[in-house]
């Protein structure tokens, strides 16, 4: 089984329509929506949901008012004023510490484990899907994302997908680094300005610190087409295949109106720069599982000139 994990340095690059115009293109996958901090896969898939699940992780105080004498110890030491003068405590402020626990002379203040989140498996018309909601502000997100991933591939392991397509979440901390750890290809989805060239270029030094094998395309390249010809420069020199550029196409815009893939509108000319970013995602799968090494640079070079 091979997983592909779809990622960017920020969020609106367009990861999501890419990915589920993959699972379209590739036809029998699983797919894993890692962005569980603001999960949008559900929109383009149509799922549906056969299982929920409660995420369950880190603590929460809550004092006992019947055994608590106000000693005020507690409000004392919690250092995100946590607890009001009446000695309750705030849940969206509280972040677990117990240290409030700690100095209770009177043993008052329980620590539970807390609720933060729902997972689910779905299924859709492209395979089954793992997706999950974290609540709000609730943190732990990158613990939710390895356990998405997890199931995933326990999925795809017992239904026997050889495919596991990951939409990442945005940027390069916790959650990232949680989606990409042991996956086989990450493709860097870049979008054509100054700031979109610094944000492809940390993610793949993240991806190379983990060595990960990395691709990149440039998302919308034609509202800038010289930033996007230096982006597949960048991207080159530090290492990563670059697969090619797709232009802006108001039909993204629709599909996700309409909760559909890019692919169930036809031969328009953004489906078929997918295509070709989609094949040479295949190639690079293929030679890693061959053992063999990543597309020749004369086969990325071949994509040279965005469309304007």
């Amino acid at each position: 089984m091979k997983e592909l994990v779809v990622i960017s340095g920020k969020g609106g690059t367009g990861k999501t329509s890419l990915v589920a115009a993959f699972a379209a293109l590739a036809g029998k996958v699983v797919l894993c929506d890692a962005d569980v901090d603001a999960a949008d896969l559900h929109l383009v898939t149509r799922p549906r949901i056969m299982e929920t699940h409660d995420f369950v992780s880190g603590h929460e105080a809550e004092i006992d008012l019947e055994r608590c004498t106000r000693c005020g110890l507690c409000r004392q030491w919690c250092r995100f004023g946590a607890i009001d003068e009446a000695f309750r405590v705030e849940p969206l402020l509280c972040e677990g510490c117990g240290v409030c626990a700690h100095v209770c002379p009177d043993r008052a203040v329980d620590f539970f484990e807390k609720t933060c989140g729902v997972w689910h498996i779905s299924e859709t018309p492209y395979g089954p899907m793992v997706h999950a909601r974290l609540g709000i502000a609730e943190e732990n997100s990158g613990k939710l994302v390895a356990l998405v991933r997890r199931e995933a591939r326990r999925l795809a392991e017992s239904r026997r997908i050889d495919l596991l397509l990951t939409d990442g979440p945005p940027g390069v901390g916790c959650p990232v680094i949680a989606s990409i750890g042991n996956a086989d290809t990450v493709l860097a989805v870049a979008e054509p300005t100054v700031s979109g060239r610094h944000d492809m270029e940390r993610v793949l030094a993240l991806a190379e610190h983990f060595r990960v094998p990395a691709a990149v395309c440039v998302n919308k390249c034609d509202l800038h087409p010289d930033e996007a010809q230096r982006i597949a420069e960048e991207a080159r020199t530090r290492g990563a295949v670059f697969l090619g550029f797709i232009p802006f196409d108001p039909v993204v815009t629709r599909s996700q109106v309409d909760g559909r893939s890019l692919v169930d509108y036809g031969e328009t000319p953004v489906v078929r720069s997918i295509q070709e970013v989609w094949e040479g995602l295949r190639a690079l799968m293929a030679a890693s599982a061959d053992g063999a090494s990543k597309p020749s640079r004369e086969s990325s070079e071949a994509r040279e000139t965005p469309q304007a």
